[in-house]
């Protein structure tokens, strides 16, 4: 049976209360919302996210790899600047029990949806070998695509798009129809730096967010 169901796609917040609030205020007809993990660090409000999204009724939260790290107290990337926001963030966040409920996948409509497949970080054009319809985060880039006859999607990230920090990136599933649209926010976020300045984050984590805005 197919359900008949709008879904909210959201990943890759990060700590982005501003930019989450915002995609809440404009989805409020959705049936569920579905975040694919990478709720925290980065952004200030890692806490804060947790928290929103653990207050919604109708959702489903799956862990990523910044969930992970953070519950293992230590990131296991090698990313230099990704390991300053860890080191900064995790000194202040506190909801490691909540993190720890989230689900690793979902299943539903035939899609596959889990943060990443294989800790790969997955593009539209990335040579990767498909199995089922899949959903997944982690890239931060949205997009839509086939491969091998399955489809691949991509929701984009909510609070830390790779291209443009100061767009905002998620997709509508309706279930019946099997569509997926994708919608793109630009917003003010300079509230986010401004609060990393107030709370004197590192020079160099500042500067990433300072230097990653569309005009």
């Amino acid at each position: 049976m197919i359900l008949n169901m709008l879904i909210c796609l959201i990943s890759d917040i990060h700590g982005n209360l501003p930019a989450l609030e915002i995609v809440l205020k404009q989805t409020k007809a959705v049936d569920l919302y579905l975040s694919l993990g990478d709720v925290v660090n980065y952004a200030p409000w890692s806490n804060e996210c947790v928290d929103l999204l653990d207050a919604l009724n109708n959702k489903i939260l799956l862990l990523g790899n910044h969930e992970e790290n953070f519950l293992k107290r230590e990131y296991a990337g090698d990313n230099p600047i990704a390991k300053y926001f860890h080191d900064f963030c995790i000194k202040t966040f506190n909801r490691f029990e909540a993190i720890g409920q989230y689900q690793k996948e979902f299943k539903i409509e035939g899609y596959h949806i889990i943060h990443t497949i294989d800790n790969k970080i997955i593009f539209a054009d990335s040579d990767i070998i498909l199995s089922q319809n899949s959903i997944v985060g982690h890239s931060h880039k949205q997009y839509i695509c086939e491969k091998q006859n399955f489809k691949l999607i991509n929701p984009g990230s909510v609070g830390q798009n790779r291209s443009f920090i100061n767009i905002i990136n998620y997709m509508i599933w309706d279930t019946e129809k099997n569509d997926f649209q994708c919608f793109s926010i630009k917003y003010n976020v300079q509230f986010v730096i401004d609060k990393m300045i107030e709370m004197n984050y590192p020079e160099n984590c500042i500067n990433y967010y300072q230097k990653k805005q569309k005009a």
